[in-house]
């Protein structure tokens, strides 16, 4: 497919998709963006800014789920225009598809929707490319129909059927607990889509902490090598400068001072696992 000016094959180098949880503030995600647009640069690395406007699917009704869509999309524009990075953003709703395809250059479905043929039929027509997460509750085998689905509508508008990723961040397994299949990555690209692992949701931990979710994300580098080894076109992977006092999803975030570290093995083992 062809994502933010680049061709993605079977071969190509492993790209990145990164930055904080959740827009905390225009201060903290611009400083983010253009540390993570040094590190891009530094390693030759394709890398994508992602942050959310809104988490609308917190533990609690008392966790901060961001600045809301319009502050949100105003400072994810000027992410683009001061580091020159694409950026991604997921929506949650319908009604927010245009605005959003009119300022990211990619838009992410939440993974609790992925079964919501509606949302994901008007996602697949919004123009952009999209990377549809698979839900905990599905077998990676379960994402050929999300894809079907996805392609048809884009067709039926007269629109690019490979548009998509497809994107695996674990599978629940007994409680506040996700484990990730390796075995999966291989199933889910024989949709045709590039597929993408979320090392930092995978070692989330749902839940757990009572109103807010934990996580281990001193297993995110270790995951994040397998599905390199595994030959999977993309890595997405939440950071922030400080996670012990991040908004939200700081337990399962690597921090930002490990990110070009990471990368640097992680870009050695494509290298390798792509030329074979």
């Amino acid at each position: 497919m062809r994502l933010c000016g680049q061709d993605i094959t079977a071969k190509s180098r492993l790209f990145a998709i990164a930055g904080p949880c959740v827009i905390e503030s225009e201060q903290l995600t611009l400083a983010v963006a253009e540390a993570l647009a040094g590190i891009a640069d530094r390693l030759g690395l394709f890398l994508i800014f992602k942050s959310s406007f809104d988490k609308a699917n917190r533990t609690s009704d008392k966790s901060f789920r961001g600045p809301g869509l319009d502050s949100g999309l105003r400072i994810l524009e000027k992410v683009r225009a001061e580091t020159g990075l694409p950026v991604l953003t997921d929506v949650h709703e319908s009604e927010q598809i245009t605005a959003v395809a009119g300022v990211a250059d990619v838009l992410q479905t939440p993974a609790f929707l992925a079964r919501q043929t509606d949302f994901i039929t008007k996602v697949a027509k919004s123009g952009r490319p999209v990377n549809i997460k698979k839900a905990q509750f599905m077998a990676p085998a379960d994402m050929h129909q999300v894809v079907v689905k996805a392609r048809n509508a884009a067709v039926a508008d007269g629109l690019d059927p490979d548009s998509f990723l497809v994107c695996e961040r674990g599978t629940s397994f007994g409680y506040n607990t996700l484990v990730s299949d390796m075995r999966g990555l291989q199933i889910m690209a024989q949709t045709g889509c590039p597929v993408v692992f979320d090392a930092t949701h995978s070692v989330q931990q749902p839940g757990s902490l009572g109103e807010r979710s934990g996580g281990q994300s001193e297993f995110v580098p270790l995951l994040a090598r397998a599905a390199a080894a595994a030959g999977v076109a993309g890595i997405f992977m939440e950071t922030h400068p400080e996670p012990e006092t991040a908004l939200s999803d700081g337990p399962n975030a690597l921090p930002l001072g490990l990110f070009e570290e990471t990368w640097a093995r992680l870009l050695a083992i494509d290298s390798i696992t792509k030329a074979i």
